[in-house]
């Protein structure tokens, strides 16, 4: 707006005269770009959530499309105080009897006992060896038991030994003890005096104060000596842990299929659909009495999503030699388009030839998940046609911000316009006015031409 005395001369508001011109003009125009930008702005937050609740129906096929879903096992033992266990895709669904006669225990064995673990030792050199390996701990005048002990445990070539201190009424001993459990890891030490005397090799004629033993177990009847008390091997993809020995105790393991698994994967995903559905249900709705519709209502977009989901759901694949649907496992669709559950129906079918249900569910070409997935990839995909709607929408709203910038220049050309014209009528009358006064003021003078009022 220019700086000017506007009015002066016409006696006219010719500023509020302008600016409701001005406003007459564009406030039309405004509205209009407010009610694009904002319906644009209401769809793209519509295709957020849309693409939100896609996602995380995507998420949920991840577990019935992995093979190693059907292949897990479940582990069951008639008595815990002798063993637990631990079962890979591997085992064979069967029952087996166990009874453990022996646990695995590490050696232990000692130094002479000493009056003072602090007094000193000769100088030398001490070779430790377990199961074939070995390493060297120098042994200077300043070293005693004591500090044999950091020097030992510290060694960055240690082969399996700790040593500790263990006092008794004999006196105090350094222990050495085998990382390891079973008699494959037994424990020599060999000490060398390089001093005058021989305090280290004496002090260091070890003693044994705990053999070494293997672990026995027996499976079926059949028995399984192991170096630990982890034992795998003895059943076919079975670890077991042995707790405690006594072979009076039996103990039953049984392997089964992990259908409890499987199961809690079809729910999840179950539920990950409805959700989906009722996200779509509700940016689709019409209120018939507020008489309002929701923003994607009548849009072509989410009938496509929900007539393809909807195809594969209700389809029949390959399965083994014949066809599996998700409507013989119990899952069907209901009035409102979500998915339900038939418990017994479902459980019946876990029951049944779970290679074919991993067959209709993770086949690569002709399976339910992977179908699925390919279709919610078109859409939610980098790139897909939810990113496409959206580069769409941007376009839109950048546009708008163009052309409300080019709105704003008209709108200055068009107040400098009618301030430039109204100045310059008032410059007018107000000329017109002056020249009025003047006339007026002269005829007024002159000599018998006005009548002089009493």
């Amino acid at each position: 707006m220019a700086l000017t005395s506007v009015g002066l001369g016409s006696g006219l508001d010719i500023n509020g005269i302008v600016s409701a011109l001005v406003k007459a003009e564009s406030d039309p125009k405004v509205a209009k770009f407010d009610a694009q930008e904002g319906r644009i702005t209401a769809e793209i937050s519509a295709l957020g959530t849309l693409k939100s609740s896609m996602s995380d129906f995507q998420d949920s096929l991840k577990f019935l499309s992995d093979p190693k879903s059907f292949d897990s096992n479940s582990i069951t033992l008639s008595n815990n105080d002798y063993a637990s266990a631990t079962v890979d895709e591997t085992a064979v669904k069967g029952s087996y009897s166990l009874q453990v006669e022996q646990l695995a225990v590490s050696q232990k064995v000692g130094t002479i006992a000493v009056a003072d673990v602090t007094a000193p030792l000769d100088t030398g050199s001490l070779n430790f060896a377990v199961d074939g390996k070995d390493f060297d701990v120098e042994v200077t005048a300043e070293d005693t038991l004591q500090s044999l002990v950091t020097k030992i445990n510290e060694d960055e070539n240690n082969v399996g030994v700790t040593a500790t201190i263990v006092n008794s009424d004999a006196g105090a001993k350094l222990v050495l003890t085998s990382n390891e459990t079973g008699t494959a890891n037994n424990i020599t030490v060999t000490a060398t005096d390089t001093g005058a005397g021989t305090v280290l090799a004496d002090t260091f004629a070890m003693s044994e104060l705990q053999a070494a033993k293997d672990s026995i177990v027996y499976v079926d009847g059949l028995k399984l000596t192991s170096s630990s008390n982890k034992v795998e091997g003895a059943i076919a993809g079975v670890t077991l842990n042995l707790k405690d020995a006594d072979m009076s105790k039996t103990t039953t393991l049984s392997v089964e299929k992990d259908t409890s698994s499987i199961k809690g994967g079809i729910q999840a995903f179950v539920e990950a659909y409805n959700a989906l559905a009722k996200s779509m249900s509700g940016l689709t709705s019409y209120n018939a009495e507020t008489k309002t519709a929701a923003v994607l209502q009548g849009d072509a977009l989410p009938r496509s999503i929900q007539s393809q989901l909807r195809g594969a759901l209700s389809s029949a694949y390959p399965a083994g030699t014949g066809e599996q649907s998700l409507a013989a496992m119990g899952i069907t669709t209901q009035r409102d388009g979500t998915l339900k559950i038939e418990d017994k129906v479902l459980s019946e079918a876990l029951k049944g030839d779970l290679d074919n249900m991993k067959e209709m569910f993770t086949n690569e070409t002709t399976g339910l998940m992977p179908k699925l997935d390919k279709i919610l990839d078109s859409y939610i995909g980098t790139g897909g046609i939810i990113d496409g709607r959206d580069n769409s929408l941007d376009g839109q709203i950048d546009r708008i911000k163009d052309q409300r910038a080019e709105h704003t220049r008209k709108m200055a050309a068009l107040e400098a316009r009618l301030y430039k014209q109204y100045n310059a009528m008032d410059a007018v009358v107000g000329n017109l006015n002056r020249q009025s006064a003047d006339l007026k003021s002269r005829l007024d003078a002159l000599p018998g031409l006005v009548r002089k009022t009493k």
